[in-house]
C-alpha cells in the first residue's frame, strides 16, 4: 500500500464570467469549489489507477472536510489515517492563467490540516510514503510531517518528495531551502517542476543544483519540464527524457500531482518501491514510467480542475 501524507483542501476555481447584474463586475469571474491540495490530488490519482493507497492527514469536520472525505472514498482510498478536526478547512484561490498554468492565494490561518499530528506507526503493508506541498510549510503540522518521513525512511519504507513550491507560504526562503537540504538524505524519489528547481537552487545554476541534490540522498531525481515532457537522472547512472503529450490544455491543476501518482504507480508495476530498485532501473524500464506519467498528466490538462485519469483511460 502507497500513503500519501500531507493537506487536503478546497480549490476556489474560476470558471466563467459571472453574469452582469446591478451589484456585479461583469469581468469578475465566478469560483468554483473543488477537491484539492497537492497530496490528496496525488491520492485521489493513485486510487483512480488502481494503486492501493491511503491517506495521512488532517481533514475538517465541516462540509469541505466531509466532501473531500467522500471524495477520497469514492476513488477507493483508505481513510483509517485521517484525523478529523472541527477547525475550518483551508481555501486556495485559483488563477488561470492564457496558457492554463495556475497561480494561487491561500487561506490557511486557523484551519484543520495544519495541525496534523505524528501518527502511530504505519502499517507494514506500506510499501511507499509520498510527502509535499504546504503541509512541509505551515506549523505545527509540517514539523510532525517531517518527523513522519524521517521515522518512515529510518525503518525502510520508500519516500518520495515533491516540494511544489507555494512561495506565498513561505516567510523565509533561505530557512526553507536548508531545510529542503535536510530533507534529502531521507528521500527515495525527488521529484520537481524546473520551476521548483529553479527557486530552491537560489542565486546557484538549477543543472548544477539538481546533481547536488541526486548525491546527497534521492535515489532518482524527476524534472518535470511543462508542456515539454518529463526527465529523470538517477544514482545508478540512467539519464534521459521524454516528451511531453499534446493536448488542448484548459488548465494544469492538479497535473504535478497526476505525476507523482503515475510514477509511483508505475514504479510499483516495475516492483521499484525501493532506493535500490529505483537505482538499478534502466533507461528503458525509465522510458516507459516516464511515458506513462506523461500521458496521465496530459489527461489531466484536458480538462477542468485536478481531475486525474482512471486506469481504463490510459
Amino acid at each position: 500500500m502507497i500513503v500519501v501524507a500531507g493537506e487536503a483542501l478546497i480549490d476556489l476555481v474560476p470558471d466563467r464570467p459571472a453574469a452582469a447584474g446591478p451589484a456585479v463586475d461583469p469581468a469578475l469571474p465566478a469560483l468554483l469549489p473543488q477537491r484539492g491540495g497537492g497530496p490528496y490530488n496525488t491520492a485521489v490519482a493513485l486510487g483512480r489507477l488502481g494503486s492501493p493507497t491511503a491517506f495521512c492527514s488532517r481533514i475538517s469536520t465541516d462540509g469541505f472536510g466531509e466532501s473531500l472525505m467522500a471524495g477520497l472514498r469514492d476513488d477507493g482510498v483508505d481513510t483509517a489515517l485521517v484525523q478529523r478536526g472541527a477547525e475550518p478547512t483551508t481555501l486556495a484561490v485559483a488563477s488561470i492563467a492564457p496558457d492554463g498554468s495556475a497561480g494561487y492565494g491561500f487561506y490557511v490561518e486557523g484551519t484543520a490540516d495544519r495541525l496534523f499530528e505524528l501518527p502511530e506507526a504505519l502499517p507494514d503493508s506500506v510499501t511507499a510514503v509520498s510527502f509535499g506541498t504546504c503541509s512541509l510549510v505551515l506549523e505545527p503540522g509540517a514539523s510532525a510531517y517531517e518527523a513522519l518521513l524521517r521515522r518512515e525512511a529510518a525503518r525502510g519504507v520508500f519516500t518520495a518528495l515533491d516540494p511544489n513550491i507555494r512561495t506565498g507560504l513561505i516567510p523565509d526562503a533561505d530557512a526553507y531551502r536548508a531545510r529542503f537540504l535536510g530533507w534529502l538524505p531521507h528521500i527515495g524519489l525527488l521529484k520537481l517542476s524546473l520551476e521548483d528547481a529553479a527557486w530552491l537552487a537560489g542565486p546557484g545554476d538549477p543543472a548544477a543544483a539538481v546533481r547536488e541534490w541526486l548525491a546527497a540522498g534521492p535515489a532518482a531525481v524527476v524534472l518535470t519540464h511543462g508542456g515539454n515532457g518529463i526527465s529523470v537522472i538517477t544514482r545508478g547512472g540512467a539519464d534521459c527524457s521524454v516528451p511531453g503529450v499534446r493536448v488542448d490544455v484548459v488548465d494544469t491543476i492538479g497535473a504535478g500531482d497526476t505525476v507523482n501518482a503515475a510514477l509511483l504507480h508505475r514504479l510499483a508495476a516495475h516492483q521499484a518501491l525501493t532506493a535500490e530498485a529505483v537505482a538499478k532501473l534502466d533507461e528503458a524500464a525509465w522510458r516507459d514510467v516516464l511515458g506513462f506519467a506523461a500521458r496521465a498528466a496530459a489527461v489531466t490538462c484536458s480538462r477542468a480542475g485536478a481531475q486525474p485519469p482512471y486506469a481504463a483511460e490510459l
